[in-house]
């Protein structure tokens, strides 16, 4: 209803008055636009469409048709006497096939029966109906519905839905310097607001208060109705600065030469509803926090990039007269090798893994908590703006319609232990993949190795990498929809008993599925490849012969980069262009081809789709879960690695100037209107979104203190360095292996020719690298430098952790979650609606008085003044 009132007034008056007068050119230019919007009689306006599936026979079609007082009864006896005379005929046919189809007749008549039944209920309620089974779609019913202006105003109660009152007030502007400083944006970026002009004016707000009834529900029978949808509206192209419509939506929002342009949240409210509205809110602010930290990531990189030719150990490394021999890095194909080799890799992980790394993850964790605050205040402000202040305080959580079937039917549902066994498989999955990635990256290093061309196995680290990253991203994509449908199953399983509770089960499923999904590999990367190894002579193997990988001589840090950047670009890149514009558009097509296929087979007379015909091409409306999905995902990107990956919140920020208008694209055009829906915030998003925040700063403390070498550069500065420089970092961070302890089978087949029984193996990033010679009594033990490079790595761990939860806190506390004019207006208002109740009962009151005073009759002498009355007389008695 609250849908119905919103929309109602979507047609400017002068054109309604017009159309409904039938004259002048402009029910002619409109013609062919408002097909379909309206009932046959012209005046009445289609507020929701059900679709149904009919039976055609040969070339036979009904016309359409309006319900009449005994239309039920008609028809089911009309299908009770086809039943019965559909028996006789064709005696000599297949028995099979004719059970087959008395079975499908059977079938069809039940489904009629039921949206008869159905939609008597509806005419009960006060509905007007109206079918069209004559369309141009073959196959296809529609049943056309019309809520009049009594039943919206009763359901408007029902839905406690707040209405705008005569009372005015003005709306004071804050006075304080955060107000002050937001009206200053405000005016400066006036060009790039939307030009949507709006009705009421800025600095007066109108008395709103709710209704005192329960909310209803409409139910539809599952399989009756095949879809249900309002109309899209498109008549309002001639007035279009008075209403609106899809086509102000899809020159002012969805348009990509907008781009640059903040988004009509306003409009975006008043077509689709708050709850769809707060979501395109959230992203715009997500989107406008990102612009800061972009800047600051790009800053970062670009410091790596000024000074990696001042950088002491990446110079060391490239340097030629540092003639280091390195270990191999897999058993017999793999050959000794020079650690001059890997100066380009050096060089680019110091692009990354720099003294701006630890400043960028501070700032991020403090970003976070900005955007949080600062999204707390914009929800608080849409809050007030929209009337949302008292919603959900009394809103009731009605049950489900598959939760109360299943009660009747006395389904169990299923345990909490076989869920948790079902998620947990499904999470093994995962594992088990990524851990045949990690074979595949091992036998084909070795098999490159084994190769003849000097090309192939110059790029062996490259050529692995990238293939093993764009494996995974395949993987995540595939696994990413059919977790999708596991989460969707699982839930249906629990059958919850609230539309709520269904929805926030659903959503936790596929966030657990779907996260353990895309980081996975970036979790491997960052924490686990390198650091189980062994040593050589006693390297550590899985299944059978397959030796663990190892880092390479930068640490692992480089592939972090490459993994996260692939996955970034690549699920942003392939989502958007083929799941939500390509697939969508290949579905459109093909409900069109075949409606053009069974068009040419049964030719129809009228080849213009009405409006409800054209909607119903479109795609169903699925809910808002994989749009949030997708943004929470790349909010962990964002966030969760940020210290080894600086660019992504500028991969992230042009995604998303590009996901605004790809969204508001597919609302308009691609996907039928959604039904409006309330809400007070986004829900359990907000706190997935939180549980991020706090938990990317204890993983950002672990990639700098773990996987970077920004520690073991600290520790050798500061305790072994002979002049307080990285001079000899290199070299610290090398150990001696004799090549004659290399375990049988596993020596190289191509040894190098005149070396040494001692040579170098590479320590980088490499936990347990720091060991002590074959000549010392404790050969290849951790050595010393390795407890104490341990030591200050949880150590920087407790302190970072600490600190920025500490600062994140403060800037909590700091900022409040509603602004202060906001609170002082909601104040203002409760007071003022105080007094004007107030005034309507003193009101009463005297009107009461006056009827009282005129019902009173002079008295004669002999008569006695009338005994009080326990109840007042009524006005009806005094006439």
């Amino acid at each position: 209803a609250g849908f119905l009132l919103k929309g109602r007034f979507s047609l400017p008056l002068s054109l309604n008055r017009l159309l409904k007068g039938g004259r002048g050119p402009l029910k002619d230019l409109c013609s062919d636009k408002v097909l379909g919007l309206y009932f046959s009689d012209g005046k009445r306006r289609v507020d929701y469409v059900l679709t149904y599936h009919i039976q055609k026979s040969g070339s036979t079609r009904r016309q359409s048709s309006k319900f009449g007082d005994n239309s039920f009864i008609r028809r089911l006896r009309r299908s009770l006497s086809k039943r019965s005379s559909r028996a006789p005929l064709q005696p000599k046919e297949d028995p099979e096939v004719a059970a087959q189809q008395h079975q499908t007749d059977y079938h069809e008549d039940d489904q009629r029966f039921k949206r008869d039944e159905f939609e008597e209920n509806l005419q009960k309620t006060g509905l007007e109906l109206e079918k069209d089974e004559g369309s141009t779609i073959p196959g296809v019913g529609f049943l056309k519905i019309h809520a009049p202006w009594n039943v919206l105003c009763r359901e408007a109660e029902f839905m406690k839905l707040k209405m705008p009152t005569k009372k005015v007030y003005e709306v004071k502007q804050g006075s304080s310097v955060v107000e002050k400083i937001r009206m200053f944006i405000h005016k400066v970026t006036a060009p790039l607001h939307p030009k949507v002009d709006t009705s009421q004016s800025q600095c007066q707000k109108p008395l709103s208060h709710p209704f005192s009834r329960e909310k209803q529900h409409l139910l539809l029978a599952n399989g009756v109705y095949t879809s249900a949808y309002p109309l899209h509206d498109v008549t309002c192209d001639i007035f279009i600065e008075s209403c609106f419509c899809s086509q102000l939506l899809y020159e002012q929002w969805a348009s990509y030469s907008v781009f640059y342009k903040y988004q009509p949240i306003g409009l975006i409210r008043k077509y689709f509803g708050e709850k769809i509205g707060l979501y395109f809110a959230w992203l715009g602010v997500y989107t406008q926090m990102l612009i800061p930290a972009a800047i600051i990531g790009v800053i970062v990189f670009l410091y790596g990039c000024a000074t990696v030719d001042d950088n002491i150990p990446s110079m060391e490394i490239c340097d030629p007269r540092n003639n280091i021999t390195m270990c191999p890095l897999c058993d017999q194909a793999c050959s000794y090798w020079k650690l001059v080799t890997a100066c380009g890799t050096a060089q680019a992980s110091h692009l990354f893994d720099n003294a701006a790394t630890v400043f960028f993850s501070v700032f991020m964790a403090l970003w976070a908590v900005l955007f949080m605050e600062h999204w707390k205040r914009r929800q608080m402000r849409l809050n007030y703006v929209w009337d949302l202040t008292g919603f959900g305080e009394e809103e009731e959580d009605h049950n489900r319609a598959e939760y109360e079937f299943r009660v009747m039917q006395k389904k169990v549902k299923l345990e909490h232990s076989d869920l948790m066994v079902k998620l947990t498989f499904s999470i093994i999955v995962t594992f088990v993949i990524v851990f045949g990635v990690i074979l595949y990256r091992i036998s084909i290093r070795a098999a490159l190795h084994m190769s003849s061309h000097p090309v192939v196995r110059y790029n062996i680290r490259a050529t692995v990498k990238t293939t093993a990253a764009i494996i995974n991203l395949i993987i995540i994509i595939i696994l990413d929809e059919i977790y999708g449908a596991i989460a969707r199953w699982l839930t249906r399983l629990e059958v919850p008993k609230t539309d709520k509770s269904f929805e926030e089960r659903l959503i936790f499923k596929t966030f657990i599925l779907k996260f353990v999904n895309a980081f996975t590999p970036i979790v491997y990367l960052a924490f686990f490849r390198g650091r189980l190894v062994g040593r050589p002579g006693n390297y550590l193997y899985v299944v059978g012969s397959y030796r663990m990988e190892e880092c390479a001589h930068a640490g692992c840090l480089m592939e972090l980069c490459i993994q996260l950047c692939i996955t970034m670009l690549g699920k942003q890149l392939i989502q958007n262009n083929l799941f939500e514009i390509g697939l969508p558009k290949l579905k459109k097509m093909l409900r069109r081809r075949k409606s053009e296929m069974v068009s040419i087979q049964e030719p129809v007379p009228h080849k213009t789709l009405k409006r409800y015909e054209k909607d119903q091409l479109l795609g169903p409306f699925v809910g808002l879960n994989p749009e949030y999905m997708e943004m929470i995902i790349q909010f962990g990107m964002v966030t969760l690695f940020v210290a080894s990956f600086p660019l992504a919140p500028l991969f992230a920020l042009l995604n998303n100037i590009i996901e605004i208008r790809l969204d508001a694209k597919k609302f308009v055009t691609e996907l039928r209107r959604p039904i409006a829906a309330k809400a007070k915030d986004i829900g359990i998003w907000y706190n997935l979104l939180r549980g991020l925040s706090k938990v990317a700063v204890i993983v950002n403390a672990f990639v700098i203190a773990f996987t970077s070498d920004f520690i073991p550069r600290l520790v050798y500065q500061y305790m072994y360095s002979p002049d307080g420089t990285l001079h000899g970092f290199v070299n610290h961070t090398l150990s001696y292996f004799n090549v004659t302890d290399f375990d049988p089978g596993t020596e190289p087949l191509q040894p190098i020719l005149n070396i040494s029984k001692h040579i170098q193996i590479s320590h980088l990033s490499i936990i347990k690298d720091y060991r002590d010679p074959p000549w010392s009594s404790t050969k290849y033990e951790l050595s010393k430098e390795f407890w104490a490079i341990l030591a200050a790595r949880l150590a920087f761990v407790i302190v970072f952790q600490n600190v920025v939860m500490l600062m994140s806190d403060f800037v909590d506390w700091l900022i409040p979650d509603i602004p202060k004019d906001i609170s002082l207006q909601i104040h203002k208002e409760k007071i003022l609606m105080v007094e004007l109740f107030m005034k309507e009962e003193q009101g009463k009151r005297f009107a009461a008085r006056d009827n009282q005073d005129n019902c009173t009759v002079p008295l004669s002498a002999n008569q006695r003044p009338p005994q009080p009355r326990s109840r007042p007389v009524s006005q009806a008695n005094c006439s």
